[in-house]
């Protein structure tokens, strides 16, 4: 059923699908960085897909790869039954992509977790800043390039809090 999602999309934006197939019984689309707001607003916005319901938004990190970081997001229709999955590729060095918060209000949060997790900066974003972590934490914990065994440590602001172990340190 997902077929014409992807089938849609296809016909109405040529040359934004990268990829497109089934894994695991669903459907996913790879549309191109530059497509991915567009796609997403016709995914939302065309009758015959009607893609009302935000699932989920999040990150993958390929370490390996030229352009390492994919945004997945997960839409359903409601209406139609439809369900898919739509990727990009965000980049490398400094992940970006559109973001898709003005068009879902349910993506803010997801947003602000794979910026805060991956360092992914979502383009026209209301309130992109860390959800998760304290603000001067170094780093994105959920790439693969972390060390695991590195800990930090909020610097207190109050006067009367104990003393912290220095702000960041590998353990070994």
């Amino acid at each position: 059923m997902s077929r014409a999602v992807v089938d849609a999309l296809r016909a109405r934006m040529p040359g934004a699908i990268l990829d497109a197939g089934e894994a695991r019984g669903d459907t996913f689309v790879v549309v191109r960085r530059e497509d991915w707001l567009a796609a997403a607003t016709l995914l939302r916005d065309d009758p015959a897909c009607r893609m009302d319901h935000f699932v989920d938004l999040t990150c993958v990190d390929w370490p390996d790869r030229e352009g390492r970081f994919d945004v997945v997001l997960h839409l359903r229709s409601s209406a139609l039954g439809h369900r898919v999955r739509v990727k990009t590729r965000a980049g490398g060095a400094e992940p970006r992509v559109a973001s898709l918060a003005p068009l879902f209000k349910g993506a803010d949060w997801f947003e602000r977790e794979a910026f805060d997790m991956y360092g992914v900066v979502f383009e026209g974003h209301p309130d992109l800043r860390r959800i998760l972590l304290f603000e001067s934490f170094n780093g994105h914990p959920l790439r693969k390039d972390y060390p695991k065994t590195a800990r930090q440590y909020p610097m207190a602001l109050r006067e009367d809090a104990p003393p912290q172990p220095p702000p960041f340190r590998e353990r070994r």
